[in-house]
């Protein structure tokens, strides 16, 4: 792929001055699945053929057992499945002194991720992959003094994005992101493809900015499967190669600021209302929100009820509709509160059900009232805690050309959202179809 050949390219740039390699360290990050192991066992391969002697490579993993089995399933499984590299060379299996050996007597071994690691012979290649899972420098204190006295030996380091426990991976990033910033270009070669810290971590164009094996073996559809079915913090440090104190878990759609702006203690409905109804997938708590206009003709969007369970919401829908009588009841059929709508339909009450599209054009409708590409907000809301909440932990999932919003590996409850999107939608849609009411000077329950 075009990104492992340009890392190939420039780690193994040749110092024009000396004839040798121009860097000693080469320090890589990039999302999982990006291909970093085919790139690796190509530059180990390099590296025990084309440097003219006997050349000794040394591959750590998170522990020695992870270390064997990739040894084993990637490394040695692809050399003596290629035809031109089966003949060059044998493979050691004795445990503790495993080694690809090539017939120039170059090795290609495995060591532990310990402070004794590389001792007792010269070392041309380190490489510490997976560093995320090592929380001290003991391993590369182990290997650096066995490659004083080499022509030309290089530490690679590599990884996706850590915790708060990959204090030595961290220290890397760090350091190479300084180096990047000030224009240094010598001593440690850096690459790191992340997302930045504010980006959407749902928007298709975020994953193509940052993960480079996109379009290559990594398809989009299969990203939206694992956006949608992994906890987004997982999903940010796996494929967005984020860390978790750069990545904000909250207010990533819509920023907290522009929401407390539209926040209006004192509005209130006039005329037509339009109600919608949302649960959540575990059907644990549900939501009634209510839109309609105020005097001066904006938006005004509000949570009726939120309760546990969803027992209670056909009758309190009976009351609503038989004291508003809204211009529309917004269910999403395809939704969790689905199937609600036969109890409702009973009761004599109509429901529009939007349709996927509908869907998707609800919640970019709801956006662009609260952040207009142009002009004003065209939304009021009364500061609601449970309406705050959702919109704090509500993220984005990707429908074809449009969105709608994420219900999985989400921690919050985001039904208040989602039941104040499908009402604004269904006032809009519906408000020209029935004639203004008058409004009853009571509360709504």
């Amino acid at each position: 792929m075009p990104w492992q050949q340009y890392v190939a390219d420039v780690a193994l740039e040749i110092d024009p001055k000396t004839g040798l390699l121009a860097y000693r360290e080469v320090v890589l990050t990039v999302p999982r699945q990006s291909g970093k192991t085919t790139l690796l066992l190509a530059a180990m391969v390099h590296r025990a053929l084309g440097f003219g002697e006997r050349q000794r490579v040394l591959y750590t993993a998170q522990n020695r057992i992870s270390a064997r089995k990739k040894w084993e399933d990637e490394h040695v499984a692809t050399l003596l499945g290629t035809k031109e590299f089966k003949k060059l060379v044998r493979v050691r299996r004795q445990l503790g002194q495993e080694a690809i050996v090539w017939k120039n007597g170059s090795t290609h071994g495995i060591e532990s991720n310990t402070d004794k690691a590389g001792h007792g012979e010269t070392l041309d290649m380190g490489v510490i992959d997976e560093a995320f899972a090592q929380e001290d420098d003991r391993l590369e204190q182990a290997f650096k003094p066995a490659m004083i006295t080499r022509p030309q030996p290089q530490l690679w380091v590599l990884s996706t994005a850590g915790t708060s426990k990959s204090t030595y991976l961290r220290s890397k990033v760090d350091a190479g992101r300084a180096q990047v910033a000030s224009g240094l270009s010598e001593g440690v070669c850096y690459f790191e493809w992340s997302a930045p810290p504010d980006s959407d971590p749902g928007d298709p164009e975020t994953w193509w900015a940052c993960m480079p094996a996109l379009g290559h073996t990594v398809t989009e559809e299969a990203v939206a499967s694992f956006y949608e079915s992994m906890k987004l913090p997982e999903f940010r440090r796996a494929f967005l190669n984020q860390w978790p104190d750069d990545a904000p878990d909250e207010w990533i759609v819509i920023k907290q600021s522009a929401w407390n702006a539209l926040e209006d203690a004192t509005s209130e409905i006039v005329g037509n209302v339009a109600f919608a109804v949302d649960v959540t997938p575990d059907r644990k708590f549900g939501s009634i929100a209510v839109v309609g206009k105020r005097a001066d003709g904006l938006h005004h969007v509000e949570i009726v009820a939120h309760q546990g369970g969803t027992g209670w919401i056909a009758e309190t829908v009976r009351k609503l509709h038989r004291t508003w009588k809204p211009v529309a009841l917004v269910i999403d059929a395809s939704g969790p509160a689905g199937s609600l709508i036969g109890e409702i339909e009973s009761l004599g009450i109509e429901v529009v059900k939007p349709t996927v599209r509908d869907v998707g054009q609800a919640c970019g409708q709801f956006y662009d009232a609260v952040v207009p590409a142009e002009g004003p907000p065209t939304l009021r809301h009364i500061g609601q805690p449970e309406l705050n909440a959702a919109l704090a932990g509500a993220s984005k999932r990707q429908i074809k050309d449009v969105w709608a919003w994420n219900r999985r590996g989400l921690s919050v409850d985001i039904s208040p959202l989602v039941a104040v999107t499908s009402a604004l939608w269904g006032f809009t849609t519906k408000s020209g179809t029935k004639k203004q009411g008058s409004r009853p000077k009571v509360a709504f329950l």
